[in-house]
């Protein structure tokens, strides 16, 4: 890697950048004030406008799935923007007809034995956004007649109306109401719960198959088989959101696939395109309600996003990444457990959540690292599914000091930021 400006200094310099008052004057106020500019990336390292590196394991929040700058993806960009851009869905293009073909042997790859529906007889929406895809899942509900949706407290799917509706956080949704009704919310991952709610006037459950958005929590073991069975008892539409979990992010193509049942509905988004924006939306044979006319979008399976989408799942494929996203979450997982401010690990794969004993203090940007907390004691590490060993080892070098600065700055000590 090129040599580069210090990552504190760069941050302190960017308190007062001019790139920030433009941003607070011409963007709405919707993500506040960000505190870096980012003008580059490579494999798992953005660069800002000072020059400063930062190890990405945030990836645009679980998005560049082969990190940044991939050959792979810009290969297949390049190569279709230069033949085909887009064409609208009045016409036929071979990516999209590749992808969802690709999308739907997915399905069927962890599965033994005989089931009620073969995956192969999917069918694909391509939507622009994991919103959107929960949107057309919302509507697939709909279409059963049926007038209840069960929806997990706390979970996330999105800040359009309709995904709002489904996402079980009270404080995105107070300024907008009232959203689409219909939605009852029930406590993720507890089956006697659901079950005292669900009746035949029940459209769908939604779920995630592993909680990001509200800090990386995981499913309690035997509950997607649980959903499952009592969806067929009554005729509901099994919907899971894999737009976080989906796409190799645990070491399996979704994350449901922990265990042995098929949702009716599978949302995805996020490391799909490995950066271009694509969303799908894929029913089994139950949820194939939407019919011509019914739904659509603009951009929704364009040329571009689904080349990058298709060179994705090849990479994946060709270069057995998701034996890597196993082995490096393990290592990660084992190295982070070590450390005394660390109470737990949650998740699988590469989608950890980290538990901490108290709130993190420190800034993660002054140690050269970018993650995030989705609460104040947890972090949450999503990065590229490619990331190497000595990446990998980096990032661990980089939290445990920063954690050691937080014991520090708890208990009065002077610390990286305060020398």
């Amino acid at each position: 890697m090129p040599k580069t400006t210090n990552p504190e200094q760069s941050a302190q310099e960017n308190q007062s950048a001019p790139w920030q008052q433009q941003w607070d004057s011409a963007l709405m106020p919707t993500y506040g004030t960000p505190q870096l500019e980012l003008v580059r990336g490579e494999g798992s390292f953005v660069f800002d406008a000072n020059g400063a590196q930062y190890l990405d394991l945030l990836s645009g929040i679980a998005v560049n799935a082969l990190g940044h700058a991939h050959p792979a993806i810009v290969r297949a960009v390049t190569e279709q923007v230069s033949t085909l851009g887009h064409v609208s869905n009045n016409f036929a293009h071979p990516q999209v007809i590749t992808l969802a073909t690709r999308l739907k042997g997915l399905i069927a790859q962890h599965l033994d034995g005989e089931w009620a529906h073969d995956p192969q007889s999917a069918q694909v929406f391509f939507a622009n956004s994991g919103a959107e895809a929960n949107e057309a899942a919302f509507k697939i509900a709909r279409a059963t007649g049926r007038t209840k949706i069960l929806a997990a407290e706390r979970g996330f799917h999105g800040r359009t109306m309709g995904a709002l509706a489904l996402t079980g956080q009270p404080d995105k949704q107070q300024q907008f109401l009232p959203l689409p009704g219909g939605v009852e919310y029930y406590p993720y991952g507890d089956i006697e719960a659901l079950r005292r709610m669900a009746d035949e006037d029940t459209a769908a459950i939604v779920l995630e198959s592993i909680q990001g958005e509200t800090g990386v929590i995981p499913t309690p073991e035997g509950f997607l088989t649980e959903v499952r069975q009592l969806c067929d008892e009554l005729g509901i539409l099994m919907i899971v959101d894999e737009v976080q979990a989906g796409m190799g992010r645990t070491g399996a193509w979704f994350g449901y696939q922990v265990e042995q049942i098929v949702p009716d509905v599978i949302t995805l988004a996020k490391g799909l395109g490995g950066g271009m924006p694509i969303g799908a939306c894929i029913a089994l044979p139950p949820a194939q309600l939407l019919v011509k006319g019914s739904h659509g979008t603009t951009f929704g399976g364009n040329p571009i996003a689904c080349a990058a989408a298709n060179a994705v799942i090849t990479t994946i494929e060709d270069e057995h990444i998701l034996d890597n996203v196993t082995e490096i979450g393990a290592y990660i997982t084992s190295e982070l457990e070590k450390d005394p401010s660390v109470t737990t690990i949650r998740g699988r794969g590469l989608m950890l959540g980290v538990v901490l004993d108290s709130p993190l203090e420190v800034d993660p940007l002054e140690y050269g690292v970018i993650i995030n907390r989705p609460a104040p004691d947890v972090l949450r590490i999503v990065p590229p599914l490619n990331l190497s060993r000595e990446d990998a080892r980096l990032g661990v070098e980089k939290i445990k000091k920063m954690l050691d600065d937080n014991r520090a700055a708890q208990s009065g000590a002077p610390t990286k930021e305060s020398e």
